[in-house]
Protein backbone atom coordinates (compact mmCIF):
# COMPACT_ATOMS: atom_id res chain seq x y z
CA UNK A 1 0.00 0.00 0.00
CA UNK A 2 2.73 2.28 0.72
CA UNK A 3 4.37 1.65 -2.58
CA UNK A 4 1.23 2.18 -4.63
CA UNK A 5 -0.52 4.95 -2.73
CA UNK A 6 2.75 6.83 -1.38
CA UNK A 7 1.10 7.30 2.15
CA UNK A 8 4.72 8.76 3.46
CA UNK A 9 4.81 11.13 0.53
CA UNK A 10 1.41 12.42 1.27
CA UNK A 11 1.69 13.04 4.42
CA UNK A 12 -0.87 9.98 6.07
CA UNK A 13 -0.80 5.96 7.53
CA UNK A 14 -2.83 3.66 6.96
CA UNK A 15 -4.98 3.60 10.34
CA UNK A 16 -5.96 7.40 8.95
CA UNK A 17 -6.60 6.53 5.38
CA UNK A 18 -9.28 3.92 7.34
CA UNK A 19 -10.85 6.42 9.26
CA UNK A 20 -10.96 8.88 6.55
CA UNK A 21 -12.90 6.01 3.76
CA UNK A 22 -14.88 5.53 6.80
CA UNK A 23 -15.82 9.13 7.54
CA UNK A 24 -16.61 9.34 3.62
CA UNK A 25 -18.95 6.41 3.56
CA UNK A 26 -21.65 7.54 6.70
CA UNK A 27 -21.30 10.86 4.89
CA UNK A 28 -22.40 9.58 1.54
CA UNK A 29 -24.25 6.36 2.10
CA UNK A 30 -27.61 8.46 1.95
CA UNK A 31 -27.61 7.88 -1.53
CA UNK A 32 -28.46 4.11 -0.90
CA UNK A 33 -31.80 5.10 0.29
CA UNK A 34 -32.49 7.97 -1.82
CA UNK A 35 -31.66 6.87 -4.92
CA UNK A 36 -34.18 3.56 -5.34
CA UNK A 37 -36.61 6.47 -4.22
CA UNK A 38 -36.10 8.86 -6.72
CA UNK A 39 -35.50 6.08 -10.00
CA UNK A 40 -38.83 4.07 -8.47
CA UNK A 41 -40.43 7.17 -9.52
CA UNK A 42 -39.45 6.43 -12.97
CA UNK A 43 -40.86 3.35 -13.14
CA UNK A 44 -37.57 1.19 -11.68
CA UNK A 45 -37.72 -1.29 -9.50
CA UNK A 46 -36.18 0.15 -5.89
CA UNK A 47 -34.56 -3.39 -4.92
CA UNK A 48 -32.36 -3.42 -8.23
CA UNK A 49 -31.95 -0.37 -8.29
CA UNK A 50 -30.08 -0.17 -4.74
CA UNK A 51 -27.73 -3.12 -5.81
CA UNK A 52 -27.19 -1.16 -9.36
CA UNK A 53 -26.27 2.01 -6.74
CA UNK A 54 -24.02 0.03 -4.55
CA UNK A 55 -22.14 -1.87 -7.56
CA UNK A 56 -21.35 1.03 -9.57
CA UNK A 57 -20.18 3.24 -6.08
CA UNK A 58 -17.79 0.25 -5.53
CA UNK A 59 -16.33 0.53 -8.75
CA UNK A 60 -16.23 3.57 -9.59
CA UNK A 61 -15.11 4.62 -6.44
CA UNK A 62 -11.87 2.12 -7.04
CA UNK A 63 -11.65 3.78 -10.64
CA UNK A 64 -10.58 6.78 -8.56
CA UNK A 65 -8.39 4.95 -6.28
CA UNK A 66 -6.38 3.20 -8.77
CA UNK A 67 -6.50 5.40 -11.93
CA UNK A 68 -5.82 8.68 -9.94
CA UNK A 69 -5.43 7.89 -6.07
CA UNK A 70 -7.18 10.36 -4.74
CA UNK A 71 -9.28 10.22 -1.72
CA UNK A 72 -12.61 10.87 -3.66
CA UNK A 73 -15.73 8.95 -3.60
CA UNK A 74 -18.33 7.82 -6.77
CA UNK A 75 -21.87 7.19 -6.90
CA UNK A 76 -24.91 7.96 -8.63
CA UNK A 77 -25.00 11.72 -8.39
CA UNK A 78 -27.76 13.78 -6.61
CA UNK A 79 -29.69 16.19 -9.23
CA UNK A 80 -28.73 14.15 -11.96
CA UNK A 81 -30.97 11.13 -10.72
CA UNK A 82 -33.66 13.45 -10.17
CA UNK A 83 -33.18 14.84 -14.00
CA UNK A 84 -33.32 10.91 -14.94
CA UNK A 85 -36.78 10.45 -12.98
CA UNK A 86 -38.50 13.98 -13.44
CA UNK A 87 -36.89 15.41 -16.07
CA UNK A 88 -36.50 13.01 -18.37
CA UNK A 89 -38.72 9.75 -17.88
CA UNK A 90 -41.57 11.35 -16.37
CA UNK A 91 -42.73 13.26 -18.77
CA UNK A 92 -41.99 10.76 -21.48
CA UNK A 93 -44.47 8.49 -19.44
CA UNK A 94 -47.13 11.00 -19.51
CA UNK A 95 -46.30 11.39 -23.33
CA UNK A 96 -47.44 7.59 -23.79
CA UNK A 97 -44.09 6.20 -23.97
CA UNK A 98 -43.51 3.08 -22.29
CA UNK A 99 -40.51 1.86 -19.93
CA UNK A 100 -39.05 5.84 -20.37
CA UNK A 101 -36.37 4.98 -18.17
CA UNK A 102 -34.65 2.11 -20.48
CA UNK A 103 -34.16 5.08 -23.03
CA UNK A 104 -32.70 7.15 -20.26
CA UNK A 105 -30.32 4.69 -19.03
CA UNK A 106 -29.16 4.48 -22.66
CA UNK A 107 -28.36 8.40 -22.70
CA UNK A 108 -26.55 7.63 -19.38
CA UNK A 109 -24.06 5.88 -21.70
CA UNK A 110 -23.61 7.35 -24.51
CA UNK A 111 -22.66 9.86 -21.94
CA UNK A 112 -20.08 8.04 -20.41
CA UNK A 113 -18.80 7.14 -23.70
CA UNK A 114 -18.55 10.77 -24.94
CA UNK A 115 -16.82 11.42 -21.51
CA UNK A 116 -13.98 8.68 -21.97
CA UNK A 117 -13.94 10.37 -25.22
CA UNK A 118 -13.42 13.95 -23.98
CA UNK A 119 -11.43 13.02 -21.11
CA UNK A 120 -8.58 11.20 -23.39
CA UNK A 121 -8.09 14.98 -24.64
CA UNK A 122 -8.24 18.20 -22.78
CA UNK A 123 -11.11 19.09 -24.23
CA UNK A 124 -13.24 18.77 -21.13
CA UNK A 125 -11.15 21.17 -19.14
CA UNK A 126 -11.64 23.50 -22.36
CA UNK A 127 -15.36 22.75 -22.19
CA UNK A 128 -15.71 23.80 -18.40
CA UNK A 129 -13.68 27.03 -18.95
CA UNK A 130 -15.65 28.28 -22.14
CA UNK A 131 -18.78 28.42 -20.15
CA UNK A 132 -19.75 31.90 -17.93
CA UNK A 133 -19.01 31.68 -14.41
CA UNK A 134 -22.57 32.93 -13.81
CA UNK A 135 -23.92 29.94 -15.67
CA UNK A 136 -21.75 27.23 -13.98
CA UNK A 137 -23.05 28.62 -9.95
CA UNK A 138 -26.90 29.46 -11.49
CA UNK A 139 -27.23 26.20 -12.69
CA UNK A 140 -25.48 24.24 -9.46
CA UNK A 141 -28.04 26.97 -7.42
CA UNK A 142 -31.04 25.53 -9.43
CA UNK A 143 -30.48 22.11 -8.95
CA UNK A 144 -30.12 23.20 -5.38
CA UNK A 145 -33.31 23.95 -5.18
CA UNK A 146 -35.05 21.30 -7.74
CA UNK A 147 -33.55 18.37 -5.15
CA UNK A 148 -35.10 20.81 -2.32
CA UNK A 149 -38.60 21.39 -3.82
CA UNK A 150 -38.88 17.13 -4.85
CA UNK A 151 -37.31 16.31 -1.26
CA UNK A 152 -40.25 18.79 0.36
CA UNK A 153 -43.16 17.19 -2.34
CA UNK A 154 -42.54 13.40 -1.24
CA UNK A 155 -42.86 14.49 2.66
CA UNK A 156 -46.21 16.58 1.84
CA UNK A 157 -44.74 19.70 3.01
CA UNK A 158 -45.53 21.34 -0.52
CA UNK A 159 -48.66 20.76 -2.62
CA UNK A 160 -50.19 21.49 -5.62
CA UNK A 161 -52.97 24.08 -5.47
CA UNK A 162 -55.82 25.39 -8.63
CA UNK A 163 -55.42 28.70 -7.31
CA UNK A 164 -51.96 29.17 -5.92
CA UNK A 165 -50.56 26.43 -8.40
CA UNK A 166 -48.65 25.29 -5.22
CA UNK A 167 -49.14 25.56 -1.02
CA UNK A 168 -48.27 24.01 2.04
CA UNK A 169 -49.16 21.08 3.06
CA UNK A 170 -50.90 19.77 6.24
CA UNK A 171 -48.40 20.87 8.91
CA UNK A 172 -49.91 17.95 11.41
CA UNK A 173 -49.29 15.10 9.22
CA UNK A 174 -46.49 12.58 10.44
CA UNK A 175 -44.76 13.22 7.47
CA UNK A 176 -44.51 16.74 7.15
CA UNK A 177 -43.62 17.29 10.98
CA UNK A 178 -40.64 14.88 10.99
CA UNK A 179 -39.09 15.71 8.04
CA UNK A 180 -38.75 19.33 8.63
CA UNK A 181 -37.33 17.97 12.24
CA UNK A 182 -34.94 15.32 10.78
CA UNK A 183 -33.53 18.52 8.42
CA UNK A 184 -32.84 20.89 12.00
CA UNK A 185 -31.47 17.23 13.50
CA UNK A 186 -28.88 17.54 10.30
CA UNK A 187 -28.28 21.05 10.47
CA UNK A 188 -27.13 20.42 14.46
CA UNK A 189 -24.93 17.45 13.48
CA UNK A 190 -23.62 19.38 10.80
CA UNK A 191 -23.05 22.34 13.63
CA UNK A 192 -21.41 19.90 16.04
CA UNK A 193 -19.04 18.42 13.05
CA UNK A 194 -20.46 14.58 13.59
CA UNK A 195 -19.41 12.20 10.79
CA UNK A 196 -21.97 10.61 8.94
CA UNK A 197 -25.03 14.06 9.57
CA UNK A 198 -27.13 13.16 6.71
CA UNK A 199 -26.88 9.72 6.88
CA UNK A 200 -28.00 10.06 11.26
CA UNK A 201 -30.38 12.80 9.98
CA UNK A 202 -32.28 9.72 7.91
CA UNK A 203 -32.00 7.14 10.28
CA UNK A 204 -33.27 9.15 13.33
CA UNK A 205 -36.50 10.60 10.65
CA UNK A 206 -37.15 7.11 10.21
CA UNK A 207 -36.85 6.26 14.02
CA UNK A 208 -39.11 8.61 14.93
CA UNK A 209 -41.78 7.50 12.10
CA UNK A 210 -41.15 4.21 13.46
CA UNK A 211 -42.22 5.45 17.28
CA UNK A 212 -45.21 7.70 15.82
CA UNK A 213 -46.81 4.17 14.06
CA UNK A 214 -46.55 2.55 16.98
CA UNK A 215 -48.32 5.11 19.08
CA UNK A 216 -51.12 5.24 16.65
CA UNK A 217 -50.10 9.13 15.15
CA UNK A 218 -49.16 7.39 11.92
CA UNK A 219 -51.34 4.91 10.01
CA UNK A 220 -50.77 2.71 7.99
CA UNK A 221 -52.78 2.40 4.57
CA UNK A 222 -51.52 1.09 1.69
CA UNK A 223 -54.36 2.13 -0.72
CA UNK A 224 -53.27 5.75 -0.02
CA UNK A 225 -49.32 4.03 -0.38
CA UNK A 226 -48.58 5.03 3.40
CA UNK A 227 -46.95 1.58 4.03
CA UNK A 228 -45.32 0.54 7.32
CA UNK A 229 -42.27 1.73 8.74
CA UNK A 230 -41.21 -1.10 10.80
CA UNK A 231 -39.15 -3.56 8.44
CA UNK A 232 -40.30 -7.14 7.66
CA UNK A 233 -37.20 -8.74 8.05
CA UNK A 234 -39.39 -12.10 8.23
CA UNK A 235 -38.47 -14.00 4.98
CA UNK A 236 -36.36 -10.76 3.81
CA UNK A 237 -33.74 -12.07 1.76
CA UNK A 238 -30.44 -10.13 2.47
CA UNK A 239 -29.14 -11.75 -0.93
CA UNK A 240 -28.73 -8.69 -3.35
CA UNK A 241 -31.56 -8.48 -6.33
CA UNK A 242 -30.07 -8.95 -9.13
CA UNK A 243 -29.87 -5.37 -10.83
CA UNK A 244 -31.50 -4.85 -14.33
CA UNK A 245 -28.38 -4.99 -16.50
CA UNK A 246 -28.20 -3.59 -20.38
CA UNK A 247 -31.61 -2.61 -20.42
CA UNK A 248 -31.04 -0.16 -23.29
CA UNK A 249 -33.74 0.84 -26.02
CA UNK A 250 -31.73 1.88 -29.18
CA UNK A 251 -34.93 1.23 -31.26
CA UNK A 252 -36.12 4.73 -29.75
CA UNK A 253 -33.60 6.59 -29.76
CA UNK A 254 -33.53 6.00 -33.59
CA UNK A 255 -36.66 7.30 -34.02
CA UNK A 256 -36.07 10.46 -31.89
CA UNK A 257 -32.70 11.76 -32.48
CA UNK A 258 -33.18 15.35 -31.36
CA UNK A 259 -34.81 14.67 -28.29
CA UNK A 260 -32.16 11.91 -27.61
CA UNK A 261 -29.61 14.28 -28.29
CA UNK A 262 -30.96 16.96 -26.00
CA UNK A 263 -31.13 14.63 -23.11
CA UNK A 264 -27.87 13.56 -23.45
CA UNK A 265 -26.21 17.10 -23.79
CA UNK A 266 -28.05 17.77 -20.59
CA UNK A 267 -26.49 14.90 -18.58
CA UNK A 268 -23.64 15.94 -20.03
CA UNK A 269 -23.76 19.76 -19.18
CA UNK A 270 -24.52 18.89 -15.42
CA UNK A 271 -22.41 15.92 -15.21
CA UNK A 272 -19.92 18.03 -16.48
CA UNK A 273 -19.68 20.80 -13.83
CA UNK A 274 -20.64 18.90 -10.99
CA UNK A 275 -17.41 16.49 -11.43
CA UNK A 276 -15.19 19.18 -12.06
CA UNK A 277 -16.34 21.63 -9.22
CA UNK A 278 -16.35 18.79 -7.24
CA UNK A 279 -12.97 16.90 -7.78
CA UNK A 280 -11.60 20.73 -7.43
CA UNK A 281 -13.29 21.17 -4.38
CA UNK A 282 -12.19 18.36 -2.85
CA UNK A 283 -8.47 18.88 -4.25
CA UNK A 284 -8.20 22.30 -2.58
CA UNK A 285 -9.78 21.00 0.70
CA UNK A 286 -6.77 18.56 0.84
CA UNK A 287 -3.82 21.06 -0.52
CA UNK A 288 -4.14 18.33 -3.31
CA UNK A 289 -3.56 21.14 -5.78
CA UNK A 290 -0.27 22.14 -7.61
CA UNK A 291 1.63 25.54 -7.07
CA UNK A 292 -0.64 26.96 -9.74
CA UNK A 293 -3.90 25.85 -8.95
CA UNK A 294 -4.14 22.99 -11.11
CA UNK A 295 -5.25 19.07 -10.07
CA UNK A 296 -2.42 16.80 -10.84
CA UNK A 297 -3.72 13.20 -12.38
CA UNK A 298 -7.13 15.21 -13.50
CA UNK A 299 -7.10 12.99 -16.61
CA UNK A 300 -7.38 9.52 -14.46
CA UNK A 301 -9.78 11.40 -11.89
CA UNK A 302 -11.80 12.48 -14.86
CA UNK A 303 -11.63 8.84 -16.84
CA UNK A 304 -12.65 7.47 -13.38
CA UNK A 305 -16.05 9.24 -13.46
CA UNK A 306 -16.72 8.58 -17.67
CA UNK A 307 -15.94 4.63 -16.56
CA UNK A 308 -18.44 4.72 -13.56
CA UNK A 309 -21.16 6.33 -15.36
CA UNK A 310 -20.25 3.56 -18.16
CA UNK A 311 -20.70 0.80 -15.53
CA UNK A 312 -23.74 2.04 -14.14
CA UNK A 313 -25.54 2.36 -17.32
CA UNK A 314 -24.97 -1.15 -17.76
CA UNK A 315 -25.93 -2.30 -14.30
CA UNK A 316 -29.78 0.12 -14.06
CA UNK A 317 -28.72 3.50 -12.45
CA UNK A 318 -28.15 6.98 -13.49
CA UNK A 319 -25.45 8.81 -13.71
CA UNK A 320 -22.45 8.17 -11.13
CA UNK A 321 -20.06 11.25 -9.94
CA UNK A 322 -17.89 12.41 -8.00
CA UNK A 323 -19.14 13.44 -4.19
CA UNK A 324 -18.63 16.50 -2.64
CA UNK A 325 -19.22 14.49 0.79
CA UNK A 326 -15.41 13.15 -0.07
CA UNK A 327 -14.55 16.58 1.43
CA UNK A 328 -15.77 14.94 4.95
CA UNK A 329 -12.83 11.82 4.69
CA UNK A 330 -10.28 14.34 3.51
CA UNK A 331 -11.24 16.68 6.51
CA UNK A 332 -10.49 13.60 8.57
CA UNK A 333 -7.09 13.30 7.27
CA UNK A 334 -7.70 11.20 4.03
CA UNK A 335 -4.91 12.07 1.36
CA UNK A 336 -4.80 9.45 -1.41
CA UNK A 337 -7.04 6.45 -2.93
CA UNK A 338 -6.60 4.25 -0.05
CA UNK A 339 -9.55 6.35 1.21
CA UNK A 340 -11.58 5.60 -1.54
CA UNK A 341 -10.75 1.40 -1.49
CA UNK A 342 -12.26 1.90 1.97
CA UNK A 343 -15.26 3.60 1.02
CA UNK A 344 -15.29 1.33 -1.94
CA UNK A 345 -15.19 -2.08 0.07
CA UNK A 346 -18.16 -0.38 2.33
CA UNK A 347 -20.50 0.08 -0.28
CA UNK A 348 -20.10 -3.56 -1.32
CA UNK A 349 -20.56 -4.57 2.05
CA UNK A 350 -24.43 -2.51 2.29
CA UNK A 351 -25.43 -5.00 -0.73
CA UNK A 352 -25.85 -7.75 1.95
CA UNK A 353 -28.06 -4.81 3.87
CA UNK A 354 -30.62 -4.12 1.17
CA UNK A 355 -33.95 -5.12 3.32
CA UNK A 356 -32.88 -2.23 5.92
CA UNK A 357 -31.94 0.50 3.53
CA UNK A 358 -35.09 0.03 1.53
CA UNK A 359 -37.69 -0.09 3.97
CA UNK A 360 -36.60 3.36 4.86
CA UNK A 361 -39.32 5.93 3.88
CA UNK A 362 -39.32 8.82 1.49
CA UNK A 363 -40.35 11.70 3.74
CA UNK A 364 -36.79 10.18 6.06
CA UNK A 365 -35.26 11.10 3.29
CA UNK A 366 -36.25 14.59 2.40
CA UNK A 367 -34.01 16.26 5.15
CA UNK A 368 -31.28 14.60 2.86
CA UNK A 369 -32.64 16.20 0.08
CA UNK A 370 -33.15 19.01 1.12
CA UNK A 371 -29.71 19.88 3.25
CA UNK A 372 -28.18 18.84 -0.22
CA UNK A 373 -29.77 21.32 -1.96
CA UNK A 374 -28.98 23.81 0.78
CA UNK A 375 -25.11 23.04 0.44
CA UNK A 376 -26.02 23.51 -3.68
CA UNK A 377 -27.63 26.91 -3.43
CA UNK A 378 -24.62 28.27 -1.55
CA UNK A 379 -22.98 28.87 -5.00
CA UNK A 380 -25.15 31.71 -5.67
CA UNK A 381 -22.52 33.43 -3.66
CA UNK A 382 -20.39 33.18 -5.57
CA UNK A 383 -22.29 35.13 -8.60
CA UNK A 384 -21.27 38.41 -9.97
CA UNK A 385 -24.24 40.35 -9.84
CA UNK A 386 -22.99 43.34 -11.01
CA UNK A 387 -21.37 42.11 -14.39
CA UNK A 388 -22.60 41.98 -17.55
CA UNK A 389 -26.64 41.37 -18.03
CA UNK A 390 -26.18 38.68 -19.95
CA UNK A 391 -24.34 36.64 -17.26
CA UNK A 392 -26.37 38.15 -14.62
CA UNK A 393 -29.37 37.34 -16.21
CA UNK A 394 -28.30 33.91 -17.97
CA UNK A 395 -27.61 32.88 -14.70
CA UNK A 396 -30.63 34.03 -12.78
CA UNK A 397 -33.09 32.07 -15.59
CA UNK A 398 -30.85 29.00 -14.58
CA UNK A 399 -31.84 29.17 -11.32
CA UNK A 400 -35.35 30.01 -11.56
CA UNK A 401 -36.58 27.95 -14.51
CA UNK A 402 -35.52 24.63 -12.74
CA UNK A 403 -37.83 24.53 -9.51
CA UNK A 404 -40.38 26.54 -11.05
CA UNK A 405 -40.71 24.58 -14.50
CA UNK A 406 -40.12 21.23 -12.80
CA UNK A 407 -36.94 20.09 -14.98
CA UNK A 408 -33.61 20.65 -14.85
CA UNK A 409 -32.75 20.58 -18.41
CA UNK A 410 -35.61 23.63 -18.80
CA UNK A 411 -32.94 26.03 -16.51
CA UNK A 412 -30.02 24.58 -18.60
CA UNK A 413 -31.83 25.40 -21.59
CA UNK A 414 -33.07 29.14 -20.70
CA UNK A 415 -30.01 30.15 -18.76
CA UNK A 416 -27.87 29.64 -22.12
CA UNK A 417 -30.11 30.57 -24.78
CA UNK A 418 -30.73 34.09 -22.40
CA UNK A 419 -26.99 34.08 -22.25
CA UNK A 420 -26.32 34.27 -25.74
CA UNK A 421 -29.06 36.39 -26.99
CA UNK A 422 -28.11 39.09 -24.56
CA UNK A 423 -24.34 38.68 -25.48
CA UNK A 424 -25.78 39.44 -29.70
CA UNK A 425 -27.84 41.82 -28.95
CA UNK A 426 -25.71 43.93 -26.69
CA UNK A 427 -23.56 43.62 -29.35
CA UNK A 428 -20.92 41.53 -27.43
CA UNK A 429 -21.27 38.27 -29.90
CA UNK A 430 -17.39 38.07 -30.03
CA UNK A 431 -17.52 36.62 -26.41
CA UNK A 432 -19.25 33.59 -27.59
CA UNK A 433 -17.37 30.57 -27.51
CA UNK A 434 -17.94 28.01 -29.99
CA UNK A 435 -19.13 25.79 -27.45
CA UNK A 436 -21.74 27.92 -26.36
CA UNK A 437 -22.90 28.42 -30.06
CA UNK A 438 -23.61 24.70 -30.37
CA UNK A 439 -25.68 24.51 -27.11
CA UNK A 440 -27.59 27.56 -28.03
CA UNK A 441 -28.92 25.83 -31.83
CA UNK A 442 -29.43 22.82 -29.75
CA UNK A 443 -31.42 24.01 -27.32
CA UNK A 444 -33.32 26.34 -29.80
CA UNK A 445 -34.32 23.18 -31.23
CA UNK A 446 -35.43 21.46 -28.28
CA UNK A 447 -37.30 25.00 -28.30
CA UNK A 448 -38.78 24.77 -31.64
CA UNK A 449 -40.08 21.32 -31.10
CA UNK A 450 -41.64 22.04 -27.82
CA UNK A 451 -43.45 24.79 -29.54
CA UNK A 452 -44.91 22.66 -32.41
CA UNK A 453 -46.03 19.63 -30.19
CA UNK A 454 -43.24 17.36 -31.10
CA UNK A 455 -41.68 14.94 -28.71
CA UNK A 456 -42.73 14.80 -25.22
CA UNK A 457 -43.28 17.64 -22.68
Amino acid sequence: MEKYFKLKENGTDVRTEVIAGVTTFLSMVYILAVNPNILSAAGMDSAAVFTATAVSAFFGTLFMAFFANYPIALASGMGLNAYFAFSVCIPMAKAGINDPWKIALTAVLVEGIIFVLLSLTNFREKLVNDVPSNLKYGITAGIGLFITIVGLKGAGVVIGSESTLVDLGSVSTPQFVLAMIGFVIICVLVHYNVPGAVLWGILLTWIMGIIAQLTGWYHVDPAKEVYSLIPSLSGASFIPKAPTMFAFDFAWVGKNIVEFAVIVFSFLFVDLFDTVGTLIGVASKGGLLDENGNLPRAKGALLSDAFGTILGACFGTSTVTSYVESTAGVAAGGRTGLTAVVTGVLFLISLFFSPIFLAIPGFATTPALVYVGLLMLTSVKNMDFDSDIADTAGGFMAIIMMPFTYSIANGIMFGMITWVLLKVITKKAKDIAPVMWVAFFLFALRLGTLAYGIGFH
